[in-house]
């Protein structure tokens, strides 16, 4: 099947209109603001579970040493993230099929899944080297810049890199590079919850959970004064 040209029209002029029209297709397709407030809810929902998950053992005097294991972490994250990326495909299919275009929402799910699986695969890994270690020994700076890259909250941000490339959304890219930074140069709050304590990790989550929620608003807000 071939498409002729009209006798008489510029090619540069149908160049430009077929960009546009890409252009509006792509725009039409991002439904951004329903990722991040999806991926904010659960932000929020893991507190609880963390805090009450989290395994805490003290000894010594006054029980001032203590260890703690955020169990409740591996046992919420990758099954509430599995469910995360499958609702956030359904609404991205939905809203689409009403704008008259397609979704190319799939990689991202599947790549927000496959992480959710590999961080269990590195929890477990992690816990059986812990067990095995004669002694306690510090862990180099890259090391927890590393655990926070492939922890729940950092993966979902390396999830939403690929969402910006599917959408060619720089805006959601500049938001992710905004999103991981805070994820990986987390705020110092020891003096707020007390260092160490079951509920430092608080703060930081909160603040997260902030930020993905304040980005789903202004993608709303983007959104809805184009139309």
């Amino acid at each position: 099947m071939t498409t002729e040209a009209v006798p008489g029209e510029d090619p540069r002029r149908l160049l430009s209109d077929t960009r546009a029209l890409a252009h509006r297709v792509r725009r039409d397709q991002r439904v951004t603001w329903v990722a991040l407030l999806v991926l904010a809810v659960v932000t929020f929902l893991a507190i609880p579970a963390d805090y009450f998950g989290m395994d805490v053992q003290c000894q010594g005097v006054n029980d001032t040493e203590c260890r703690l294991s955020r169990d409740g972490v591996v046992w919420f994250w990758p099954p509430a993230l599995l469910l995360a990326y499958a609702a956030i495909a359904y609404w991205y299919v939905r809203i689409a099929r009403t704008r008259g275009v397609g979704a190319r929402v799939l990689p991202y799910a599947y790549t927000g899944a496959a992480l959710a699986l590999l961080y269990v695969v590195i929890w477990v890994g992690f816990r059986l080297w812990v067990d095995i270690q004669a002694q306690p020994t510090p862990q180099p700076e890259w090391t927890l810049v590393l655990d926070r890259l492939v922890a729940p909250t950092g993966t979902i941000g390396i999830a939403l890199l690929v969402l910006a490339w599917l959408e060619r959304n720089p805006g959601l890219l500049a938001f992710t590079v905004v999103y991981l930074a805070a994820v990986l140069a987390p705020l110092r709050v020891d003096w707020l919850m007390g260092s160490g304590g079951r509920g430092a990790f608080v703060p930081e989550q909160v603040f997260n959970g902030v930020v993905l929620l304040l980005g789903a608003a202004v993608f709303a807000l983007t959104r809805r004064r184009r139309r």
